[in-house]
């Protein structure tokens, strides 16, 4: 019985395997071309592997401000997504009044509007209110789409954290702030790390939103300006565009390292509900 599946599965994990490594070829042409001077569309390894590519485009002042419009972009949007989320999900998890069920359907139904399809009439309003060509016009359209589905996940997973803990510290003498700061935030870290990354990346890899609302080239983020490589500079030289999108891949992965222990914890929390 052992062998027989063995010889069952044994094919079938050959097969996702052969998927697998077919997946991650293009996963490894940028770290491979980041590191080859003479790097083509073409899989191949560097004979001999250099910096030149990522000290070409920090040198030549291509990776600075895109970066630091993006890391604007992006932590502005993630605090402002945390805090807004919270302060709704809150009273939503821990009171019930009329109309609840039907706002919370309505919050669902908002996560799944096509935003994009907004951006024509909503420049056309940033336009009267002078918000076009400004950070702060992104990063309030960041958190304007990022909240319903931030609101949802925040509010499932607070209610996973028992109210009862809350009333034994009024009981000793803790405010209704105290409480929610010592004892709800902490045990709601993991639903707070997963709105985090999610705004966090939503914001920082946003291509279209910033293309429409943005014109000055210092204020465009490294999200547009990656595209910049394929028209601006003649031929492309794919090992400057591989390592800047090496690059623009580290904030991400780093983000992502420091909660992980939180991360799947709080998909499979705020998730449920």
């Amino acid at each position: 019985m052992t062998m027989r599946r063995i010889l069952f599965t044994a094919p079938v994990y050959i097969i996702l395997t052969i998927l697998g490594l077919l997946f991650l070829i293009p996963l490894l042409w940028p770290i491979l071309a980041s590191f080859n001077p003479a790097a083509t569309l073409s899989l191949s390894i560097p004979t001999h592997p250099s910096l030149d590519n990522f000290v070409s485009i920090i040198s030549n002042g291509i990776v600075t401000q895109p970066f630091a419009n993006s890391l604007i972009l992006a932590i502005s949007t993630m605090l402002l997504t945390i805090i807004l989320a919270g302060l709704a999900a809150y009273p939503l998890s821990r009171y019930q009044f009329r109309f609840k069920r039907l706002l919370m359907y309505g919050i669902l139904f908002a996560s799944a509007l096509p935003v994009l399809a907004l951006i024509t009439p909503l420049y056309a309003m940033y336009t009267t209110l002078n918000l076009q060509d400004t950070l702060q016009g992104c990063i309030l359209f960041f958190v304007a789409s990022a909240l319903p589905f931030s609101i949802w996940l925040m509010k499932n997973f607070l209610d996973t954290v028992p109210f009862e803990l809350e009333e034994a510290a009024a009981i000793d003498g803790a405010s209704t702030f105290r409480g929610l700061w010592h004892v709800v935030l902490p045990l709601a870290a993991p639903g707070i790390a997963v709105v985090g990354v999610w705004s966090f990346l939503g914001a920082w890899t946003n291509f279209f939103v910033p293309l429409i609302i943005l014109q000055s080239q210092d204020l465009l983020p490294a999200s547009v300006t990656i595209y910049s490589f394929f028209g601006a500079y003649g031929q492309v030289n794919y090992g400057q565009l591989a390592a800047f999108a090496m690059l623009y891949a580290l904030p991400a992965v780093a983000l992502y390292t420091l909660v992980s222990r939180f991360f799947v914890k709080g998909i499979s929390g705020g998730l449920k509900g």
